[in-house]
């Protein structure tokens, strides 16, 4: 599946259920891992757990089967790994706690270029 297709289905299922706080992160210049974080919050264990099943499913029958999901134990955090594309459902305060949004957004890129400290 086309990672614009995949995408779609993603944000799709996230809302077909009321996820809250929908960002998508574009890690592709950051890591070989993945192209694309979604994150997502769920207002209750129940919730996150509804909203990562509801991913499984929804990708499943779209022909992309998760190549892992993670978390389903506790509820308070599931990884659905799609390959090019994983999704993080936290709770709000889960989220907030690992900030994953900041962590992205600060790493170096390898493709910036980088500044040159001490020449004048």
């Amino acid at each position: 599946m086309h990672n614009d297709s995949l995408k779609t289905l993603v944000v799709d299922a996230l809302d077909d259920l009321k996820a809250k706080d929908v960002a998508m992160l574009d890690v592709s210049r950051l890591t070989s891992v993945t192209d694309l974080m979604i994150v997502a919050s769920g207002t209750s264990t129940r919730h996150v757990a509804a909203l990562a099943n509801h991913i499984v499913e929804q990708s499943k029958a779209g022909g992309h089967p998760p190549l892992g999901v993670e978390g389903q134990a506790g509820s308070d955090w599931v990884l659905v790994d799609l390959g090019d594309l994983v999704v993080h459902v936290m709770l709000p305060e889960t989220r907030q706690l690992y900030d994953l949004e900041r962590l992205w957004a600060d790493l170096p890129s390898d493709m910036e270029p980088r500044e040159e400290h001490g020449s004048a």
